[in-house]
């Protein structure tokens, strides 16, 4: 059996590090099978040489976290974790050092939780468009609107403009009840509820009121030029190029676009190329337009959420191979 220490400088970084009935702990023992100890100032870690290291690296990643205020949860384990396995831990520190992007109407910090995450939100800040592709949870969409409350409090922009193609409806948006906003805010709702978390329902109200912010299906942006404005497009998957096309050129003097999409979820009809997939083909290597891929490891959501991703990518490098 190998043995090996970890130094801690604090006694609220143990409670921290171990969490309620020694929650944490218990997970990374788990996950390594090894026996963590603690004893005064320091934690032993017992069990197989390879192990124990990787247990230990991600102890100290963790309590690099404490260090910086973060709170433990087995999100943040599981992340660590993960870094420690690919060898890249030396960027927690980095990470923990991130910008708070927004501050929430309940006065909560919102700010990226994984290397992915804030390597999405500084393109976002450095280009004029941004083109964020990855699966469901790793936070595409909330994070491109918190950048956008964040520059509209700057006064960075004039407006807000949230946009999302509503392929789901169809021919069958006739037979939903109400007038047509009515009938296409279902397809909106999410853009509803990030903008309502960032900005409160009341703010958020009177901005829309005003035309500060406009949250519209795709089809309303046709034969427009959006000036000063922070434009995000959401579930870009589900447009053809020709919607994309359009979207990308109605883009103004000093406003920004940050587009979202996740390739394995398109709803458009069979035979219909995705103009989301299009887009990343035709303007990579456009200085001001960037495009950052999140993957399985940027999930935020749900531990099981990750795992159904890794599942279904697993399942379709089966199928290619099988093709």
């Amino acid at each position: 059996m190998f043995e090996q220490t970890v130094d801690i400088e604090r006694i609220e970084q143990i409670v921290n590090l171990f969490g309620n009935f020694d929650e944490n702990i218990k997970r990374i023992e788990k996950k390594y099978r090894v026996v963590i100890t603690s004893h005064g100032s320091q934690i032993k870690i017992t069990g197989d040489v390879t192990d124990v290291m990787h247990a230990a690296r991600t102890v100290e990643g963790l309590l690099v976290m404490i260090n910086k205020g973060e709170q433990i949860t087995e999100q943040s384990i599981n992340y660590v974790a993960a870094l420690v396995e690919d060898g890249e831990d030396g960027n927690i520190a980095a990470l923990t050092d991130a910008d708070c992007v927004c501050i929430t109407s309940k006065g909560k910090p919102v700010k990226p939780k994984t290397i992915g995450q804030r390597q999405y939100v500084e393109a976002i800040k450095k280009n004029t468009i941004t083109i964020g592709v990855g699966p469901a949870g790793t936070g595409k969409t909330y994070l491109a609107v918190a950048s956008a409350v964040s520059a509209f409090r700057a006064k960075e922009v004039n407006r807000i403009i949230l946009t999302r193609p509503a392929v789901e409806a169809g021919e069958k948006l006739g037979f939903l009840p109400g007038d047509l906003q009515q009938k296409v805010d279902p397809y909106l709702r999410p853009l509803y509820d990030a903008l309502f978390d960032m900005m409160g329902a009341e703010n958020f109200q009177k901005c829309q009121e005003r035309g500060d912010i406009e949250v519209a299906p795709l089809a309303y942006m046709r034969g427009r030029t959006l000036d000063d404005s922070f434009i995000i497009l959401d579930e870009a998957q589900n447009t053809t190029p020709e919607q994309m096309k359009m979207f990308l050129t109605r883009l103004g003097f000093n406003s920004k676009a940050v587009v979202t999409g996740d390739v394995t979820q398109i709803d458009l009809p069979d035979g219909k190329k995705s103009g989301l997939k299009d887009a990343v083909r035709i303007l990579k290597n456009i200085e001001g337009i960037a495009i950052h891929y999140l993957t399985g490891r940027d999930v935020v959501r749900h531990r099981l959420v990750q795992e159904i991703i890794k599942a279904y990518e697993r399942s379709a490098e089966k199928n290619e191979r099988k093709g």
